[in-house]
């Protein structure tokens, strides 16, 4: 059970409501962290817009599915683990070995995948403060000063998903167990 409410398109206050109608069309249900969000208009709209900005970087979605569910994992929120490597595995196309590796925070044989994990969590662990080796590393993997702040940007949006997760107690949609960690 949810400690915030969890608010349907019906329940949702009016400013919420576009962006609820939004996230049940493009998904097929809608996902209880929207329906969380959905208590604070204003956050609910960061959400949507952060992700679409974040969308645009020039990270591919395999590289920001990788922050998502780094973040994820670091942070114990179970349901953006599922909801990300759902992501992951349909839309990115990963490998699932490779997805159970992030889940578990472990090396998933891709080099540039697991520099992005290794920078993602730097960046969780020091909040930003990243030593020059763990800098070194992330630009050594062939990435550069855009994309460090696009892992940043990445880590801002997981961070107000999983903590509004976290928060609420929000169980994993019956659609995403499929892909909680473990399940795979």
């Amino acid at each position: 059970m949810s400690r915030l409410t969890l608010h349907t398109v019906d329940t949702a206050p009016e400013a919420s409501r576009p962006f609820v109608e939004k996230a049940l069309a493009n998904n097929g249900f809608l996902p209880n962290l929207i329906g969380v969000l959905a208590n604070s208009p204003q956050a609910l709209q960061t959400y949507m817009t952060v992700s679409g900005i974040n969308a645009e970087t020039s990270l591919t979605l395999s590289e920001r599915e990788v922050v998502q569910i780094t973040a994820a994992r670091i942070h114990g929120c179970d349901f953006c683990i599922a909801g990300h490597t759902a992501i992951a595995l349909k839309k990115a196309q990963l490998p699932v070995e490779t997805v159970r590796a992030l889940q578990q925070g472990q090396a998933t044989g891709d080099a540039r995948l697991d520099a992005v994990r290794a920078f993602s969590e730097a960046v969780i662990a020091t909040r930003g403060n990243v030593d020059g080796d763990a800098y070194q590393a992330f630009l050594a993997a062939g990435y550069n000063e855009q994309q460090a702040l696009e892992v940043v940007l990445g880590v801002s949006l997981a961070t107000l998903c999983n903590f509004a997760n976290s928060l609420a107690g929000s169980a994993i949609n019956p659609q995403l167990q499929p892909f909680a960690s473990g399940a795979i």
